[in-house]
């Protein structure tokens, strides 16, 4: 593979390779407390497909205390700040305080709305590894109490693509999700072990494992007061209108 196809394959699957990634260095993490699940809290692993994609799964405890109803207000709420242990913070750099760097939508709906069809540019390190920097436009596919999935791509490909379930239980949410990174286009079995070779490995892999295991069971410690103070917020909004 040359360097011109190898760059295109980074940037298509929104890592920053070599002297790009070089550029960027992890912000401090906040100095707030948070719930820092360990891996072995989930089921997990990594699969690679028929057609050579790699699919990496999580199976999450209950995040307790969370609801379908709060997942899908939050990934339509990305943006902007929170008040948390009497900061105001970034609500995307506190659901992880030490590998999430921004985030924006870069569309929304006519109506100004987040949902299907909506882009979200974020930008995150892995374990606050430079070598793990992500920077990538992504397509809301999918936002309902059922589910969430978005479409990372770079001039109309997709190499990539991450997919959510909810259930609500009686004390949460089951929530299980998995990245599978690749083409499934016909060529998919001589650029899909190139991409786990060149741009994407397993190690890649499971330090995307660990940063989503620890931001879902951050959820338990803001996201249930945070909805909940948003809630009366409106209400108050309503009621003095």
């Amino acid at each position: 593979m040359n360097r011109r196809t190898f760059l295109f394959l980074s940037l298509a699957l929104g890592i920053l390779p070599g002297k790009a990634a070089a550029k960027r260095k992890p912000p401090d993490p906040l100095d707030i407390p948070w719930v820092c699940k360990p891996v072995e809290s989930a089921r997990s692993g990594i699969e690679i497909l028929a057609d050579g994609r790699m699919k990496c799964w999580i199976e999450h405890q209950v995040v307790r205390g969370v609801t379908p109803k709060m997942l899908v207000w939050w990934f339509q709420h990305l943006e902007g700040e929170m008040q948390y242990d009497g900061k105001k913070l970034s609500r995307y750099r506190v659901w992880h305080p030490r590998d999430h760097l921004s985030i924006e939508y870069a569309s929304r709906n006519p109506d100004g709305t987040v949902g299907v069809g909506s882009v979200i540019h974020l930008s995150e390190m892995f374990g606050a590894n430079p070598d793990y920097l992500v920077d990538v436009h992504t397509e809301i596919t999918r936002l309902d109490e059922q589910g969430f999935a978005h479409r990372p791509r770079l001039r109309g490909f997709q190499l990539a693509r991450m997919d959510y379930e909810f259930k609500a239980v009686e004390s949460g949410t089951l929530y299980s999700n998995s990245l599978t990174v690749g083409t499934e286009r016909f060529l998919g079995f001589i650029v899909n072990p190139l991409i786990r070779a060149l741009a994407f490995d397993e190690a890649r892999g499971r330090a995307w494992i660990k940063h989503n295991i620890e931001e879902v069971g951050n959820f338990e410690a803001f996201l249930p007061q945070l909805y909940a103070a948003e809630a009366a917020r409106r209400l108050r909004r309503h009621l003095y209108w």
